[in-house]
């Protein structure tokens, strides 16, 4: 299964509609930063299941107690889902790799740094943030899974957009 992780698409949808053609994803992952922008995916796509929650720009853009943090399997493994400001990932992930372990997760996805980063740590939990799929040309994250394991974990941008078109 492939998952297309969005984070930070700020009402700019061109860099995910091509992550959607060229992707052709199992599932999408949008982490906030505009929440209706992944409603809009959804909508276009009812065949795939979105999975999504909001980020600090996204009051008034969803209902008032929309879940914050995810937790649960996608493609048959754990994945924990957050924007990341909760977390203050702007001034480290620990607290958020804490509460990934917590849960058991074999990947943690957060956005709100705009920065892309993608590595496994020590014990295996996966880190993904896909940085901004809607400045800067944009980038945004993969993850491929096959049973309840992690086969494959890695980032994607505009060059490598054109090459898979």
């Amino acid at each position: 299964m492939k998952i297309l992780v969005l984070s930070d698409s700020h009402s700019a949808l061109r860099f995910m509609y091509s992550c959607m053609d060229a992707v052709k994803p199992d599932a999408v992952v949008h982490l906030g930063d505009h929440y209706d922008d992944a409603e809009v995916l959804a909508e276009e796509n009812r065949h795939l299941i979105v999975h999504q929650v909001p980020g600090n720009c996204d009051r008034g853009r969803c209902r008032l107690h929309t879940p914050q943090i995810l937790d649960y399997p996608v493609g048959g493994v754990r994945l924990y889902m957050t924007h990341g400001h909760l977390h203050h990932v702007k001034s480290g992930i620990g607290g958020l790799l804490a509460d990934a372990r917590r849960s058991s997760a074999q990947a943690v996805l957060y956005g709100h740094t705009h920065r892309a980063d993608c590595h496994q740590e020590q014990d295996g939990l996966w880190v993904l943030n896909p940085g901004s799929c809607g400045s800067f040309g944009g980038t945004a994250g993969i993850i491929e899974t096959d049973g309840q394991k992690i086969t494959a974990c890695y980032l994607i941008g505009q060059k490598e957009l054109e090459e898979m078109l």
